[in-house]
């Protein structure tokens, strides 16, 4: 089970959820805004975090930006809105919750986020290549080096370049690519992967490498340059 950190700003979101997650064996703290969460981050250091948008003194998005830690979030939010999800998820959240949500709901993402977390031990860096240019992944970083450039990516987005790079040349669809990275079923307006997709290539984009590492095939899914 894991530690997980909650920030909301709600008292009756936090007891009904707090409840929830103590009942499936999960450790709990609660903070009551984002400058509360930052310290709760530090001393109490969750394997997961559960984060709200709108609160005083510092929102989500703040947390977000001001955190130097690598620990999964769920966002949960109100506003569901298409820019809200966006922003969440440049910034560095690894799925988004609309509220209300059912407690069922939240256990399944949450487990998961745990599945891909403890799915095996950190390996070493793997040495491979596009090209000319040597690629190195490391695991425990979530960072890919291509030739001399270094990215940063969310867990989701590290899993999701890796999976296409290991099979570099091969259309991988959307619904393979919900399965086995993102480890839940595609429904019909879910656009996650595709935001994701789209970060990662804006994070390319910012070190000057080509966004078409990842290629859109219309109509199919995703492919890697061969």
């Amino acid at each position: 089970m894991s530690k997980i950190l909650l920030v909301d700003d709600d008292h009756l979101i936090r007891g009904w959820l707090t409840e929830a997650l103590c009942v499936q064996g999960h450790e709990v703290e609660c903070a009551v805004n984002g400058i509360d969460g930052l310290a709760k981050i530090a001393s109490f250091a969750p394997d997961i975090i559960m984060l709200d948008v709108v609160m005083p003194q510092m929102n989500g998005f703040e947390l977000l930006s001001a955190r130097e830690c690598l620990t999964p979030v769920i966002m949960i939010s109100a506003n569901d809105s298409e820019e809200n999800r966006i922003t969440g998820y440049e910034l560095g959240a690894d799925d988004f919750l609309a509220k209300p949500f059912s407690i069922k709901e939240l256990l399944v993402r949450l487990h998961a986020l745990e599945r891909r977390l403890y799915a095996a031990p950190l390996r070493q860096p793997k040495v491979t290549a596009i090209g000319m240019l040597p690629v190195d992944f490391d695991d425990a970083a979530n960072r890919i080096t291509i030739g001399m450039k270094s990215v940063d990516l969310t867990q989701t987005e590290f899993r999701l370049f890796k999976y296409l790079f290991e099979r570099k040349g091969q259309v991988i669809t959307k619904q393979e690519l919900q399965r086995s990275v993102l480890q839940k079923d595609l429904g019909r307006f879910d656009r996650n992967l595709d935001m994701h997709i789209s970060n990662t290539r804006r994070k390319l984009a910012n070190i000057s490498l080509p966004r078409n590492l990842i290629n859109t095939v219309r109509g199919q899914g995703y492919s890697f340059m061969a």
